[in-house]
């Protein structure tokens, strides 16, 4: 396994998920303002708080669910790791890396603020999108998407 390829894609993703949570949700004030149009409909930012998994499932507002999320995110990490342990190819790497910088992005929302900061609204051809979603949720899709598409191909 590329060690350096994994540590430095989960190093970036984790960085640039936060990083924009700092910009937008701190720094333009979205947690006060609510809501900014930036590129309307396709793309506004909404504040929303998850305290679930996609789409606001599992979102009961408890201490309980927050710290079973935790520890899922943490489990699913440990999982992909020793999974893609023998694989050789880079690209599986670098998918491993995304998903698990964003999942543990997501983690330190959790331990943070109670739940996740999600911001990002996007809409098109008539359709009116209701969710939010962050940075972070993108790169664990694109890494799990990775995963599917190049891990085993490879292996004897």
């Amino acid at each position: 396994m590329s060690y350096r390829a994994l540590t430095l894609a989960a190093l970036a993703a984790f960085a640039v998920d936060q990083g924009s949570k700092l910009l937008v949700v701190h720094g333009l004030d979205l947690k006060t303002r609510l809501a900014l149009d930036v590129l309307p409909p396709v793309l506004n930012f909404r504040m929303g708080w998850n305290r679930g998994i996609n789409f606001g499932l599992l979102a009961q507002d408890s201490g309980t669910s927050r710290w079973m999320l935790i520890a899922l995110a943490l489990v699913v990490c440990g999982a992909v790791l020793f999974w893609t342990r023998s694989e050789k190819d880079v690209k599986v790497h670098l998918s491993a890396g995304i998903l698990v910088g964003g999942a543990l992005a997501n983690v330190l929302d959790r331990l943070v603020y109670g739940a996740v900061a999600d911001f990002l609204n996007m809409s098109c051809c008539g359709i009116s999108n209701p969710f939010t979603f962050n940075l972070a949720d993108v790169f664990v899709f694109a890494g799990a998407l990775g995963l599917v598409l190049w891990a085993g191909k490879h292996k004897q």
